[in-house]
């Protein structure tokens, strides 16, 4: 059968929006209602007819309502063939009514838990009902249409005036995979609450709601889309924008990179700006202006066309000099009327607030497909106090080096390994990235601080007199010389290679400081 007219229909809604137009529209076509609850005394409060479900079941809703829908009458209803003659047969001697349209959605599970509520009450909004009389009606998707979104209300509404307020196959088959996928989503969002009590869980599962369709991912044949995953973490994927085109893939890609390393500062003014997922350039300053031109300088050429991460509320200052260049995304916790003013003469800038910015130390879980599977692994959160720096030379580092050695080394947790960053001063003036070996990070790493003196006409390398952060132990001396030839003073790296001996020899015959971390930070 394709077109079931629409004669009876099972509303029971957590989100009231749009809910008495609903039933008004459906009540003005001759539709029976039953509902439930808050949902049927918000329909009667409108002037309509209701029946209670509890009259179908002849069973109150008891239990504070944990138990009002688990029953024959009403998943009978959802359930029943009605060309089969055997269903047919005992829907009628069991008094079970067809229920033709099911509107339902699901107690706030994920605003409850992201909200920062008590188990308990977490616990109590795990909709059980709910997702059973989904998964029921969507699985006859040949007699019952099932509608979990308020967006969908107008649809709905659209098919029943187009078929002469019938339903057909093709719609009840679209409403039946959002309907599976609202409860997969739902599902995955307990599971992922739930398995804190288990360190490595038999079973995940990740969920989103779609926010945003794009033209293609990281190229032109890729198909895309942005998800949410009602986590509402401070970021890019929950950030307001206030003017330009939609973020590409890519756009968010590098957005997400770069207000995740902003994220790490809190004392002092900072800037990162980033470069196809790399930092190409971060600081700290007095002001956001001076962080903004010192991580510019850090390398003039890789910003442009980059995106710009702030960790204060965007001023007028800053964003004059953000626009001196072709600027893609710019990504602050807040910005003033004045700065947004200078930005709208960009009209091809995005600018996004976050409101405030994300907790590098909150633990989440990371998944990457591969073929056959998924890698999960906890969220680097790693962080070691500079007072469990271990300084394993003759030669301690100064309170300004170790200033800067902090510095370059929360750069190297966020730039792609192999990994060398070089800091001077509060800024970065060499950065060397994803390269197949250290050596070759820490001689690009090396070149960029010469081409920083170039442009800003000094007279020798910038990287002399940095300090140099490698984001894994040196695993022999190499690496490090060539930080030293280039200028460096001192060094932080995590240490644990068999030649740490002949590595802290090589420091000091070179006459640099260094200290290890004890922890290393990949990023692949």
């Amino acid at each position: 059968m394709t077109a079931v007219p629409l004669k009876r229909a099972l509303i029971s809604v957590s989100d009231k929006g749009g809910l008495i137009e609903l039933g008004q529209a459906l009540a003005a076509r001759g539709v029976e209602l039953l509902s439930t609850g808050g949902s049927a005394k918000a329909l009667r409060d409108a002037g309509l007819t209701v029946k209670d479900v509890a009259e179908v079941t002849g069973f109150p809703e008891m239990m504070d309502g944990r138990v009002k829908t688990l029953h024959p009458k009403v998943h009978g209803g959802l359930l029943a063939l009605r060309d089969n003659p055997d269903h047919a047969a005992a829907m009628d001697v069991h008094g079970i009514g067809g229920i033709d349209l099911l509107v339902v959605n699901l107690y706030p599970f994920e605003a409850t838990v992201a909200s920062g509520a008590d188990e308990a009450t977490c616990i109590e909004n795990i909709d059980i009902g709910g997702p059973a009389m989904i998964r029921a009606g969507a699985k006859n998707q040949g007699f019952t249409c099932v509608v979990t979104d308020p967006e969908d209300y107008a649809a709905l509404m659209a098919e029943l005036d187009a078929n002469d307020g019938a339903t057909t196959l093709p719609f009840r088959q679209r409403q039946s995979a959002i309907a599976y996928g609202r409860t997969a989503a739902y599902d995955a969002a307990v599971a992922t609450w739930m398995a804190r009590f288990e360190e490595t869980p038999r079973r995940v599962a990740a969920a989103g709601r779609l926010a945003q369709p794009m033209r293609y991912g990281e190229n032109p044949h890729q198909a895309a889309a942005l998800y949410v995953d009602g986590s509402n973490r401070p970021g890019v994927a929950t950030a307001t924008q206030h003017q330009g085109k939609d973020l590409s893939y890519n756009n968010i890609n590098d957005t997400d990179a770069a207000v995740e390393l902003v994220a790490e500062f809190t004392a002092d003014p900072a800037v990162a700006i980033i470069k196809h997922a790399n930092p190409c350039g971060v600081a700290t300053g007095a002001t956001l202006a001076e962080a903004y031109q010192r991580a510019f300088d850090c390398d003039r050429t890789s910003a442009f066309g980059g995106i710009v991460a702030l960790n204060g509320t965007l001023d007028a200052d800053t964003a004059r000099l953000i626009t001196g260049i072709f600027t893609e995304v710019v990504i602050a916790p807040a910005a003033t009327d004045e700065a947004r003013e200078i930005f709208a003469a960009k009209k091809n800038l995005r600018l996004l607030t976050t409101g405030t910015l994300p907790d590098p130390r909150q633990p989440r879980r990371m998944m990457k497909q591969v073929a056959g599977g998924w890698l999960a692994q906890d969220h680097d959160t790693g962080f070691v106090a500079d007072a469990d720096f271990r300084v394993v030379t003759k030669l301690a580092p100064t309170d300004a080096q170790l200033r800067d050695l902090r510095l370059a080394w929360t750069v190297a947790k966020h730039v792609k390994s192999n990994a060398i960053i070089y800091v001077k001063d509060g800024a970065t003036v060499g950065i060397g990235a994803g390269q197949m070996s250290r050596v070759d990070s820490s001689r690009i790493a090396a070149r960029k601080a010469l081409d920083v003196a170039e442009v800003l006409g000094l007279p020798q390398s910038a990287a002399v007199g940095s300090v140099v952060a490698s984001d894994a132990f040196f695993p022999f001396a190499d690496g490090l010389l060539a930080a030293a030839e280039a200028g460096a003073t001192a060094v932080i790296q995590p240490g644990g290679s068999m030649r740490d001996d002949e590595v802290i020899a090589a420091a000091d015959d070179a006459g640099l400081a260094m200290v290890f971390t004890g922890m290393r930070h990949f990023r692949h």
